[in-house]
Formats: structure tokens, sequence, C-alpha cells
């Protein structure tokens, strides 16, 4: 498909981008070609200026013409916009043809460190696959987007990130009318499961080979020439879902939407829409307003990410083995594999969160312990560890770790056990506070920050704590004289219960 546009609206003297595009050069199947739609009066909001130049791009150049290159204004030279085609698992319903409704891949670029990164635009119009959206994003759900992406970039964790935001001068409508903006999302690539189920539903075996031996090349070279390249590549998919999965869980994230279209072959955190992180722990939370059956609660992300690694599997099945039982057996082979994968990454996770380097038997127990005991306290998850990672270093620090419980002298069985366990271990007490506080976050996007700094834009056209709270946000781990209230659990009355997909 080819939804062309005249010349004069398609490129457009701008700040020239290094485009090298691959996935455009696939099968024309795999794709819609198509171009942005251009907008009333774009406004560049906010520039990712260190992301730009790890990209190698010209950033002093892209600050001059931001707002027309990533409202889709202006597409500029050696760009192929497209829509990429995939199906997906919603909410376990499966629909053949979902695609890129509303975000347009304009290329890619091979950034300074020799990795290829797409440069995607979301909310430049209508695609082929907008079936009756209107193709557009309003200015909340890009905010929360690029406060979110950023968050976990910082926190250590794989993602997407966000290279630039801009307010188009446009309404859109949703609920109520809202101001329409344009995120500029940058990934190692927005190759899905769903990406496979495309495919693979429409009986097309060669063409989920090509896009296997396209992932292999990207993603995965490491595997090429292996006896069996593409359980090699369920297995490396297994792998990094299960790593990705267990840091979600080690700093309270919840995705909130965890279809098969959203999770990504390349082991990024992708689509921010109805996420969010964890203020009193419980693992049955839900935030999301569309999640109304608790299948992508808190604690349920593990499992479900090993139902999209079997949807993922059935799309490989004619290329693992051309005898169909013993491809069962190598898919289920490795789909069972990905659970030890899980609760290893998790376990090594947790105990570093507790300051554990050696390791007993009664490890898991000592942590399952303090969980259970945060569950029953309605302590608040992030706080918790970085208090105890003060309690760690003093004694003296016990009273305001205990503080974040209901029920303070219910730890002290839990305390005396976990003391014990420190002790058989040779750490000095400052080094080891110190290296809890490298994996447990002062700072985290928290739900009701996230909602401030969007109610302040779209109401009255202020962002300045959207700005403060990137600023907080890009050092999660150090603490910031002056900065303590963003560290600091909501109050009743700013408690987030639901979250929104925005699209």
């Amino acid at each position: 498909m080819d939804h062309t546009q005249p010349k004069s609206e398609r490129t457009t003297a701008v700040a020239p981008i290094p485009f090298d595009n691959s996935y455009a050069r696939l099968p024309p199947h795999f794709l819609a070609r198509v171009h942005p739609t251009p907008v009333a009066e774009p406004w560049l909001i906010k520039f990712n200026r260190p992301l730009a130049e790890e990209l190698g791009l010209n950033a002093d150049a892209l600050e001059r013409d931001g707002a027309q290159v990533f409202s889709g204004n202006s597409v500029p030279e050696g760009a192929e916009p497209l829509g990429m085609a995939y199906a997906g698992h919603q909410f376990g319903q499966f629909v053949p043809l979902l695609g890129d409704g509303r975000a347009i891949l304009l290329g890619e670029v091979i950034d300074k460190n020799g990795v290829r990164r797409d440069i995607q635009l979301k909310g430049a119009g209508k695609t082929p696959y907008s079936r009756r959206g209107d193709g557009r994003a309003a200015l909340g759900p890009v905010l929360r987007e690029y406060i979110v992406s950023e968050a976990m970039h910082a926190l250590g964790i794989p993602a997407t990130r966000a290279l630039a935001a801009v307010v188009t001068g446009e309404p859109v409508y949703r609920e109520r009318v809202l101001p329409g903006a344009v995120f500029t999302r940058v990934a190692a690539s927005h190759i899905r499961v769903g990406t496979f189920q495309f495919l693979a539903a429409r009986g097309d075996t060669e063409g989920v080979k090509t896009l296997a031996d396209y992932v292999i090349d990207r993603h995965y070279p490491q595997i090429k020439g292996r006896e069996r390249p593409y359980l090699a590549l369920l297995e490396g998919v297994a792998e990094r879902q299960a790593a990705l999965i267990a840091r979600w869980l080690g700093v309270g994230f919840i995705h909130g939407v965890m279809n098969t279209d959203n999770c990504a072959i390349s082991g990024e955190t992708i689509d921010f829409g109805p996420c969010a992180f964890l203020d009193a722990y419980d693992p049955a939370k839900v935030f999301s307003s569309i999640d109304q059956g608790g299948r992508y609660a808190y604690a349920s992300q593990p499992a479900i990410g090993q139902w999209n690694l079997a949807r993922l599997a059935e799309t490989l099945l004619p290329l693992l083995d051309p005898e169909p039982s013993e491809a069962v057996n190598l898919a289920n082979d490795a789909i069972a594999g990905y659970g030890p994968r899980f609760q290893t990454h998790w376990l090594a996770g947790m105990k570093a969160k507790i300051g554990l380097s050696g390791e007993e038997d009664g490890d898991l127990d000592l942590v399952q312990g303090l969980l259970r005991l945060m569950k029953e306290g309605q302590a608040d998850f992030t706080l918790t560890f970085r208090r105890l990672a003060d309690a760690a270093e003093s004694d003296t620090a016990e009273h305001a770790f205990a503080a974040t419980f209901s029920d303070p002298a219910a730890l002290g069985p839990w305390l005396a056990e976990w003391r014990a366990r420190l002790s058989r271990e040779a750490q000095a007490p400052h080094d080891r506070a110190q290296a809890m506080r490298l994996v447990n976050p002062a700072y985290i996007p928290r739900n009701h920050r996230i909602e401030q700094a969007i109610r302040a834009a779209e109401d009255d056209g202020d962002f300045s704590l959207f700005e403060a709270l990137l600023s907080v946000l890009a050092k999660p781990y150090e603490e910031q004289p002056g900065f303590s209230a963003y560290a600091a659990p909501p109050a009743p009355a700013e408690e987030v219960f639901r979250t929104f997909c925005g699209t």
C-alpha cells in the first residue's frame, strides 16, 4: 500500500538525518508506505539532545527544525515513512490485523555505537491500519510516554526512548477535547510477537522465515550459523523477556497492556499506555482501566510473558523442524525454559535489593517473607527498599524503615533473620548500603506526579512540572537535596487508581 502525497509535502530542506532503512526493503506486504499528515501550528515542547547526539544526528539543526520534523510536517530527505503490519492477541483475543494505526516509522539510523535504531512518529496521522481511529495522539499520553520511557532508561531497564515531543496546534477528540501532540520514539526496532503472528495467520511461512532471518541479523547475530537458528531465536527472545520482566518487578512497574503486539522481539519495554508503578505493595494490583479481569496485574506479568512466548513459538513451528511433532517438542522445551530463566533473574535482583551477594538455601524465603509483610503492612514498594538500604548501614535507621509499614512491630522477627543473614557475608555495612542504593531507586515516576504534570500542561500550558519531573528521574539512584517530595508516596487525595490507554 502506498499512500502518496505531493512531493512538496513529503520532503523539505530541513535538518538532515543519515537514514539507512532496512525494514523498508522487506517484502511489500510487511508494511504500508504512508506519509505523516501535516498539522496546523507545531511547537517543540521537548527535544532530547543527548539522545540525538548518541544517534549521530545534528542536534543543533534539529533544535532549529524540530517542530517541523517531529510533527511530520517536513519529512527529511532519506526517510521512507511507513506503517508496520502486525497482528496480536489483545487480552487473549486474537486480532489478525492491527498494525501501526497512529505510528509512522520515518526510518533507521546507525548510532555512534554501531547499533541500528528506529525513529518513529506517534500521532502523526492516519495510516491504512487506523481503522476508525484518527491517527492522532493527545498531549497527556505523549507526556506520559516521554516521562516513563526516559525514567526506565535511567533505571537501567531496556526501553524505547523519547527523542522529542511536539504540540500540533490542533485538538483531538476523546471523552473531551484535548490538545494534540506527536511523540518521537526511538527503538532498537518495533518488531513484535504480533509481527510474526500477522504473517503466520496468513499462512505465509516464507514471510515468517524472512522476518526471522531479518530479526536474527538485526538483534541476535550471535546465533547465525547455529544448527537450529530459529530455535535459538526463540530461546534468545525468552531470555530477554525473562530478564526484562524481572527488572519490571524489581522497580514495581506494571505495564498494563501486555498484548502480543506490545511484546518487542528486541527485549525492550515498549508502549507506555496505561502503565503505572506500585505505591503500596500489592501483587494483584491493576491500574489499567481496560484490564477489568486483572490479566496484566503486577504479579501476573511473568506468566503473561511466557504466554506471549508460546504465541511466538506457534508462528515458528514450521521453521523449527520438518516433523511437526518434533517442532512442538522443541518449542515446548524452549517455553518451559522461560520459567527457570525468569526465576533466576528475579531472585538475583531481589537479593541485591535486600543486600545479599552470596547464596544460601533460605534466601528465597527471606525475600518472600519481606514481600508478605509489605503486602500485609501496605508498605510503599520503593520507599521500603530504599530505607532498608539505610538500615543496612545503621541500626538506628530501622525505625524509618519500619515506619513504612502499618504495623512496625510485626517486622521484628524478619529484621532479626535478615541481620543474621547479613552477618554471614563479609561485606562492610557502608559498602553493602551503597550497593543496595544502586539497585533501589529513590525516585520513580510516581503516578500522581505524572498526572500533576499532565494536568498542568493540558489545562494551563504549563510544562514546568513535566520538566522538573524529568530532571529528578534522570538520576533515580542519587539523593537529590531539595527534591525529597518526589520520593514520597501520594497523599490519600493524590492517589491514582486508574490509568488510561490514550489511543
